[in-house]
């Protein structure tokens, strides 16, 4: 299925201003400049009972912003969403409408996480920021929701890649695991020459081009990109992982990659519902009110969260 005319539109739309330029031509404040300028089309989303931010304590730094969306009294869970933007890019503000439809459609209390970015804060660091917003997530999990809510980790592209090495850590750890994981076009490897980064259609507004771009400001030692904790596809130990939602977008340089490791967790005995969505390119989930996808694909989501739970509360 060809790119559908949403999507077609937008990129038309984009192409005709007459100052764009790749972000990979930009240093990445500018890059920032220009995505957060992007984020201004997408639609506001829903008023809710209950919208915070506080910065949370981390090693290193002066804290990370937080976010949280209360759809209703005695939430049946949480979720911590991991934003995307190639561990350089993004924010929880330009994921706040996505985040605000999420918590509507799933009745669950909405946690975003601002973690440090590239290359200021390279490879570890994202990745112990947000093994901390989910240890303050399972310790405040009674105030953010009803005291046996299930817990998620969520996350898309780069902030999929934290929610699956974050899912892996926890049960490393010994400690509480997530009820369910929530990929969405997760980046799993740093393997730039599967399928999906060669075929013309997928080159949109994530290029192969921009990946190669973002894994050098995050890991820029490439020796260190097959270290699990950047690469989770090369972890070796699949099973015991949380249940999983895998979605990725037809036309997208990471679908590959995010189909792998949906097989890779199911051969593992890990529960998996993998969703390849027609007619989209990557970034689709944020775009509300541009793109008609990015509201379908997150009514899916609520209903994987919504069902998971009442089956596992049963």
């Amino acid at each position: 299925m060809a790119l559908d005319e949403a999507t077609l539109q937008l990129l038309r739309v984009m192409s005709s201003d007459p100052n764009a330029v790749p972000l990979t031509e930009l240093e990445p404040q500018q890059a920032r400049a220009v995505s957060a300028t992007r984020a201004q089309l997408f639609a506001p989303g829903p008023e809710l009972p209950e919208s915070r931010d506080f910065r949370l304590p981390v090693a290193g730094g002066d804290g990370i912003q937080m976010r949280i969306h209360v759809p209703k009294a005695r939430a049946h869970s949480v979720v911590l969403y991991l934003h995307g933007g190639g561990w350089v890019l993004g924010s929880i503000d330009a994921y706040d409408a996505m985040a605000r439809h999420l918590a509507v459609d799933s009745g669950a209390t909405v946690v975003l996480a601002e973690y440090r970015k590239a290359p200021e804060h390279p490879f570890p660091i994202p990745v112990d920021d947000c093994w901390e917003a989910w240890q303050w997530v399972l310790e405040n999990a009674q105030q953010l929701a009803a005291p046996d809510a299930k817990l998620y980790l969520a996350g898309d592209s780069a902030g999929g890649n934290l929610a699956a090495v974050t899912a892996r850590k926890a049960r490393d750890s010994g400690g509480a695991k997530p009820d369910g994981q929530i990929l969405i076009y997760p980046v799993t490897d740093h393997d730039l020459g599967r399928g999906s980064y060669l075929e013309p259609e997928n080159q949109t507004l994530l290029p192969v081009e921009a990946m190669e771009y973002f894994w050098g400001y995050y890991v820029p030692d490439p020796g260190e990109r097959s270290h699990p904790d950047a690469s989770p596809i090369r972890c070796g130990d699949f099973s015991g992982l949380a249940p999983a939602l895998v979605i990725t977008a037809e036309h997208d340089v990471l679908r590959d990659e995010g189909e792998h490791y949906a097989s890779e967790l199911s051969r593992a005995g890990v529960p998996v519902q993998q969703v390849c969505w027609p007619g989209q390119m990557h970034g689709f989930i944020q775009m509300t009110g541009v793109l008609p996808a990015s509201l379908e694909a997150t009514g899916y989501i609520a209903n994987y969260i919504s069902n998971l739970s009442t089956i596992e509360s049963e």
